[in-house]
């Protein structure tokens, strides 16, 4: 059986789990961590005994022994740089969703990745939900007939929302309901997306980082199918859950409906009253076996890595992606929609809202 070294880059919440999967699979010889939180370090150093621990990336970056790294760095401003220097050391590069913060960035690093002749790809780790699998296949076969529309309305808790949107300036489009635009153009594909138009709702995020709460986004496919896809982060604090989402699919010839709002597992208890467990999108591991996505998907690059075998996300998908949820945000803002692929004009019209977005960060 063939072993390879692996390394992570970045050991919080999305880190620690892929670390620990890693550690945890006979495809692994070696595992390698970095972090640059010294405790954080060596608290997932403490569960995963990886062959080195440090604080430096560009120890990862030198070693030549490391083939595969999965890169889960946060703020979000640090994928592309890391990212860079990683494929430029012929590594294959598992990245955590968004590809990149500007689409010159994505570009960039689509070249690299060619040019080395190294597999590359995204964290859209619902594509590994059984459910979406399950609609993919409904599609494909033709259970459904010609899909008409699809909805999925995906709303997370406020205190996960705050979380995520101190950290950086990015619009629940970009970092909630990307996910949804990720694997709804899977679905769709091979059609692709040429027109948005966005809303959003300012409420208990504004203060925080300025951002809506929630944004709808009615997406126009090249072959005529609607997409709506609505996506917040503001549930209250009593909510029991991290993550809940409904998603309708309507053809000629059938419906689906999927219920993912993870109220299956209900747990209630004096102290901290009704929860529903392993609601996160991620999930997490539970003993001898993982509860969610991204350990399968964790694993499935690493396979694909090992058999030279296509990734399940390609970059190029993830900057189509991108590019739709950029003109999300500048339709939101103008109160319009917007075409795709972006134009030169709405090119520029997202470059300077984005500078002036991150500007505010820093």
């Amino acid at each position: 059986m063939k072993q390879i070294e692996a390394a992570v880059i970045g050991t919080g919440w999305c880190g620690g789990i892929r670390a620990e999967t890693l550690s945890r699979t006979a495809l692994v010889d070696k595992l390698h961590i970095c972090e640059i939180r010294a405790d954080q370090l060596a608290e997932v150093k403490a569960l995963t005994n990886p062959a080195t621990a440090t604080l430096d990336y560009q120890n990862i970056v030198k070693n030549p022994n490391i083939s595969v790294v999965y890169i889960c760095t946060t703020p979000e401003q640090t994928h592309f740089p890391i990212t860079r220097d990683c494929l430029k050391a012929g590594k294959h590069v598992l990245l955590e969703k968004p590809i990149a913060m500007e689409l010159w960035e994505a570009d960039e690093l689509i070249t690299l990745a060619r040019r080395g002749d190294v597999k590359f790809t995204i964290g859209y780790s619902q594509r590994f939900n059984p459910k979406i699998a399950y609609a993919k296949k409904a599609i494909a076969d033709g259970t459904l007939g010609k899909v008409v529309n699809v909805m999925v309305s995906r709303h997370i808790s406020r205190s996960l929302g705050k979380k995520i949107g101190t950290r950086v300036k990015l619009s629940p489009a970009a970092m909630e309901s990307t996910h949804d635009l990720d694997f709804v153009f899977w679905l769709l594909e091979p059609a692709k997306p040429v027109r948005v138009y966005s809303q959003g709702a300012y409420g208990f995020m504004q203060p925080i980082n300025g951002s809506y709460d929630v944004m709808w986004s009615i997406v126009t496919m090249d072959n005529g199918v609607l997409v709506s896809i609505g996506g917040g982060w503001n549930l209250p604090p009593s909510y029991p859950n991290y993550c809940a989402t409904w998603i309708e699919i309507t053809g000629t010839e059938g419906s689906l409906f999927l219920d993912d709002t993870q109220r299956d597992n209900w747990l209630n208890t004096v102290s901290e009253g009704t929860r529903f467990p392993m609601s996160t999108m991620p999930g997490e591991q539970v003993d001898h076996v993982f509860a969610g996505q991204m350990g399968p998907e964790t694993i499935h690059f690493l396979e694909s890595c090992i058999l030279d075998r296509p990734v399940m996300v390609r970059p190029e998908h993830a900057r189509m992606v991108m590019e739709s949820y950029l003109a999300a945000d500048l339709s939101a803002e103008r109160n319009e929609p917007i075409d795709l692929p972006l134009t030169n004009e709405t090119l520029s019209a997202v470059t300077a809202m984005t500078g002036v977005r991150h500007a505010a960060v820093g």
